[in-house]
């Protein structure tokens, strides 16, 4: 039986009630998941593609509606009572991670994820050394010989690679990837897809990834959505998803 990891139920959000700004920016949405699907998400500027993850996360309450991860109705938890479900990367590389400690105290920071936020005696023994350096080194941009180096000290695409590591660390039940090759270089965003894409695929993780990349939202993934006006205007997957082309995307952006 398939397991759902992901149910959104006519999640709508409405801002300014009651003024002559009032404005919907997320309409009616109902969406679900499934335990391994692989989501790209598209949509211009304003089309409600933020404000999905924020409500998912937590730091956006909803107007109506249910959001669901896993069996559990998290529609009132916390942003910081979701973090047992889900982890996020950002566009900017220097959210996610403490730029004064170093690579591996931040993922030693991430595998006690909703346990004592204290680091006693740092716990970084060899065998903690030895496997962090393991688990840099997929990466394949020299992070795993930076552990000892400050956070802060980083390039952006080592910080970013850092920040995917952090959130895959304890294989969340679902997996928010904003924009998180946006702020790289071409060379650097390629090449944290190809590992972000593995990852998730071997790990049989649940992402939601927002990309503006369309040839990343086609090649990539199980299933697309596109957002318009804060509404879900296509959702497809498999076979039909890989016959897509970016002119068929292009005429879906502006369809509400």
């Amino acid at each position: 039986m398939t397991k759902t990891s992901l149910r959104l139920e006519n999640a709508t959000v409405v801002v300014n009630q009651g003024t002559p700004e009032e404005k919907t920016i997320l309409n009616n949405v109902s969406l679900t998941l499934n335990e391994g699907d692989f989501v790209t998400v598209l949509g211009s500027n304003g089309a409600g593609k933020s404000t999905l993850f924020n409500v998912i996360a937590g730091s956006l309450a909803l107007t109506r509606g249910h959001i669901y991860l896993g069996d559990e109705d998290v529609t009132r938890l916390s942003e910081t009572q979701r973090t047992k479900f889900l982890a996020r990367v950002f566009q900017d590389p220097k959210l996610g991670t403490a730029p004064r400690m170093t690579v591996a105290e931040n993922l030693l920071f991430a595998e006690r994820r909703g346990l004592s936020r204290r680091l006693k005696g740092r716990g970084l023994t060899k065998e903690k050394m030895a496997d962090f350096a393991k688990v840099a080194a997929t990466m394949g941009n020299g992070l795993d010989s930076r552990l000892n180096v400050a956070t802060g000290d980083l390039s952006g695409g080592q910080r970013q690679a850092l920040s995917f590591l952090m959130a895959t660390r304890l294989r969340p039940e679902l997996l928010l990837l904003d924009e998180h090759t946006a702020a790289l270089d071409p060379k650097t965003s390629e090449q944290l897809m190809a590992v972000t894409d593995e990852r998730i695929r071997e790990d049989h993780l649940t992402a939601l990834m927002i990309t503006h990349h369309l040839e990343d939202a086609i090649q990539y993934g199980n299933r697309l959505i596109i957002m318009s006006a804060g509404q879900i205007s296509l959702d497809v997957s498999g076979e039909e998803k890989q016959q897509l082309t970016v002119p068929d995307l292009l005429g879906y952006f502006n369809r509400y």
